[in-house]
């Protein structure tokens, strides 16, 4: 995605929800119950602010696409409220969908039709659109317009479906797997494109199995779980909610019985001793402190805090547990 590189911006930190003012999206209570009695979304209730990127994360079947699928306005919830852009998505349509972008996992395109012409053909429905050759630009394929669509790699079809779901400006864009598919530069020029759109006040959902995608774009993010929000907060909080982690290894003769009291851990793996902790700045000087003390060296020695993909394989391990198969 070469081309999109005039549209780069430098990253602004993640920001709190705008105050004073409506949010974008407004969920309270969202229930969805198939037929049969499965429920896929058990009463989440969650806000995204006006410019604002949420992340939506979570397991196969834990609901995060049931949820989407509401918010755009697909079907009609079983129970709780749903409100975008202060209306109903389902009942208030029409309201809704000419100001919502949308970008599915996969997107249905004719094979015969260039991408110039599948770009015009779908401006040809939607209100306010882009020109063709605009909305190319941004998404890097102005160099692939008389390409037909069966000739395009698959993450060529990616950036196309995302510059159909730019075509209309919309103030609220649904983002479903953005990148998969794309190599790596192709991620970073997605990446720099959504902070763009963010930038100039278009408000971001987003799905997506790559964590670093949520951890490095998402101001706030939720983790569902069996059809329920699980956390939520900046990706700060989320990953302060879990403990951080000393690793390494003592010279053999030194038994980790020979550590403070307080840095006691399990007994070592594999010859390495791993101390997990909530006061990692504490504990890490503590145990500097003994080593030099004592003579130790603390070989491969690692302490990090707790990261995204820490927290989401936490929530997903509950998953393997209770044996759930959902």
């Amino acid at each position: 995605m070469t081309q999109a590189s005039t549209h780069e911006t430098t990253y602004t930190p993640a920001r709190a929800p705008a105050q004073g003012s409506a949010p974008a999206i407004d969920v309270a209570a969202l229930r969805r119950t198939y037929t049969g009695g499965y429920t896929a979304v058990d009463g989440i209730s969650f806000s995204v602010a006006r410019g604002e990127l949420f992340a939506l994360l979570g397991t196969n079947g834990a609901g995060k696409t049931s949820t989407v699928e509401l918010l755009e306005g697909l079907a009609r919830p079983s129970g709780g409220t749903i409100r975008v852009l202060g209306h109903d998505p389902y009942t208030e349509r029409a309201a809704v969908r000419p100001r919502v972008g949308v970008m599915l996992q996969e997107g249905g395109f004719p094979a015969e039709l260039t991408v110039a012409e599948t770009v015009r053909m779908c401006a040809g429905v939607t209100s306010g659109a882009r020109p063709t050759g605009e909305a190319l630009e941004l998404v890097g394929l102005g160099h692939r317009a008389d390409v037909r669509v069966k000739q395009l790699s698959g993450g060529e079809r990616r950036r196309l479906d995302l510059a159909l779901a730019l075509l209309g400006r919309p103030e609220v864009l649904f983002l479903d797997e953005p990148t998969t598919g794309l190599d790596a530069e192709g991620r970073r020029d997605t990446w720099d494109l959504v902070r763009a759109l963010r930038a100039e006040g278009t408000t971001v959902v987003l799905t997506t199995h790559y964590l670093e995608e949520a951890e490095t774009l998402a101001d706030r993010l939720a983790i569902m779980h069996r059809g329920r929000i699980e956390v939520s907060g900046t990706p700060a909080e989320v990953t302060a909610s879990r403990p951080a982690r000393i690793r390494f290894a003592l010279p053999a003769g030194v038994p980790a019985g020979r550590l403070p009291l307080s840095l006691r851990a399990a007994e070592p793996t594999d010859g390495r001793v791993e101390i997990r902790t909530r006061r990692l700045q504490r504990d890490l000087g503590e145990l500097l402190r003994w080593a030099e003390e004592s003579g130790v060296e603390l070989m491969g020695l690692d302490a990090r805090s707790a990261s995204l993909e820490e927290a989401f394989l936490d929530i997903a391990s509950r998953r393997v547990e209770t044996g759930e198969t959902r």
